[in-house]
């Protein structure tokens, strides 16, 4: 077993006020009985917050920064006057190193790092303290820094969110915000719901006060909650709500290394005395940062494991924050947790492979493949003629009936070769035909046409026995020309022949005649003289 990481005092208020609402977010998973017998319902779940200095480790930087190599003494700005104190990296009573700023205070003794002093003014002191974790962390409650012997003047709080590779600043401090950053002054409640994440300056936490009481630099992650939550915050549906609509928050309070940029000492309230210069430097006794491992809500517990932390992924995730699905799950773009619909939340679990390929492949492939470079899972060798990312379309040559689903096989447009102009259907069956053709399948002729075969399909009726009827006892011949008696002409047998020799025959027919007959007939008049 690892050990697993648990509420500590500071954070216990914290707790125990989160844990009255979010409950549901505590578990993971649930049995519960159904007609089909036992089962898991799954809930998004997150891991207690704890105080990570616990786990920190620390970094000070430029190299010799720390007192006591060599040995020198120091003052305080109470007592400038009285420089007796001694920093001596040699000797366990009076060494300052830097993992004295994460240690428990204990028996009322205050432990403290501590810098040299600021013998080389006018070269600036500056002091740089790395927090790493090397793991993805959510802040859930104020990160609380304590001086001794007063808060440095000017700082910057920053954060790190690829653990260590590039930094931006969380928030910055001084006793005149306008002068050390060219930043107006402000404070946390002057943020609105709209620019909560804005990074600002203030001067509550560095001017001098004559107090030595007057210890701590916070950076004030409760009163933000409190925008959405409450003061106490009783309404936490209301930050989750937010957590998952408002864009930047929660990465916001999100990150892997903190870091402070010490840039100058506190002066006691005075510009700097150049004759007591032993009274200017840096001490921290404790760092406290409450926050809980960020894993994407997909585990409900943290663990060190080979000294380092580890979420103990569910919802078959995996990776140090749950960011990845199982390897053995080939499935849907991974994706985390969320806290809606409240109250219980989505899970989002990746799906075992069979399982997911089922329902994303619509039952055609029962394999799926995610391409990382454009995040996108797609179903590979879709069968039953389906094609696209879920197997959700019909290849070229198949379609679906109208009353059909996705689930269902493509069936095959068997447009007719002769009818149609393409071996392609739409998506509803309909082939594209040729002129004449109809049907679904371009297997018949429009009224007035009629099939030949031969690779001409459709072709118009010259005459038939009904529209296009022959005329003087004229017959339709395969409905492409009148065959007419003698003494007769036209298309349809509707003009008399006249002679020189024999004269104009007699018709019994119909003495009438159509319009084309007329035109026929002035036609005729100009090749042969008319009687």
């Amino acid at each position: 077993m690892y050990p697993v990481l648990t509420c500590l005092p500071l954070v216990v208020l914290l707790a125990s006020s989160w844990s009255q609402t979010s409950g549901q977010f505590e578990v993971c998973r649930s049995l519960r009985g159904s007609e089909a017998g036992p089962g898991s319902e799954i809930y998004p779940c997150q891991p207690p917050p704890a105080n990570m200095k616990e786990v920190m480790q620390i970094r000070v930087d430029p190299p010799g920064i720390t007192c006591g190599n060599p040995p020198e003494r120091f003052c305080t700005l109470e007592n400038p006057y009285l420089c007796s104190d001694e920093c001596d990296a040699s000797s366990p009573d009076l060494s300052h190193p830097p993992q004295l700023m994460g240690d428990r205070e204990r028996g009322g003794l205050i432990t403290y790092w501590q810098t040299v002093t600021w013998s080389r003014y006018p070269e600036p002191l500056l002091a740089n303290i790395t927090l790493s974790w090397n793991k993805s962390l959510e802040v859930v409650d104020d990160i609380v820094v304590t001086f001794e012997y007063g808060r440095p003047t000017s700082m910057v709080l920053e954060k790190s969110m690829d653990k260590g590779g590039t930094w931006q600043p969380y928030q910055f401090y001084a006793d005149d915000c306008l002068e050390a950053f060219g930043m107006s002054p402000k404070r946390v409640s002057d943020l609105a719901p709209s620019n909560l994440t804005r990074v600002i300056c203030t001067e509550e936490y560095s001017r001098w006060l004559g107090a030595k009481e007057e210890k701590v630099m916070v950076f004030e992650v409760r009163a933000r909650f409190a925008v959405f939550a409450g003061p106490k915050l009783i309404n936490m549906d209301a930050l989750y709500t937010r957590m998952e609509t408002m864009t930047g928050l929660k990465d916001f309070f999100s990150f892997t290394n903190l870091r402070l940029r010490l840039l100058c000492p506190a002066l006691g309230g005075t510009f700097v005395q150049r004759n007591q210069l032993l009274k200017y430097f840096y001490a921290i006794s404790n760092i406290d940062v409450p926050a809980r491992c960020k894993c994407h809500l997909h585990a409900s517990r943290c663990v060190l494991r080979d000294a380092a932390l580890q979420c103990e992924c569910e919802h078959n995730t995996r990776g140090q924050n749950c960011e990845l699905c199982s390897q053995r799950v080939t499935t849907r773009s991974w994706r985390p947790g969320s806290y809606l619909p409240l109250p219980r939340g989505t899970a989002n679990t990746c799906e075992a492979a069979e399982t997911a390929a089922n329902c994303e492949c619509n039952g055609h492939s029962n394999r799926c493949s995610y391409i990382d470079f454009i995040n996108t899972v797609t179903c590979v060798s879709c069968k039953h003629n389906t094609r696209g990312q879920s197997c959700q379309y019909c290849r070229l040559g198949y379609y679906r009936r109208a009353s059909q689903g996705l689930e269902d096989e493509c069936e095959d447009c068997d447009c007719d070769l002769e009818g149609s102009s393409s071996p392609h259907c739409s998506a509803s069956g309909l082939c594209q035909c040729r002129g004449g053709a109809t049907g679904r399948r371009c297997d018949s002729c429009l009224p007035g046409y009629t099939w030949r075969g031969g690779g001409v399909s459709c072709t118009v009726n010259v005459c038939d026995e009904e529209r296009l009827a022959c005329q003087n006892g004229g017959t339709c011949l395969d409905l492409q020309r009148c065959l007419c008696p003698d003494g007769f002409t036209g298309a349809f047998c509707e003009t008399k022949v006249c002679l020189k020799k024999s004269g104009c025959l007699d018709n019994a027919g119909d003495p009438s005649s159509s319009l084309t007959s007329h035109l026929y007939l002035v036609t005729l008049s100009l090749v042969y003289p008319l009687c």
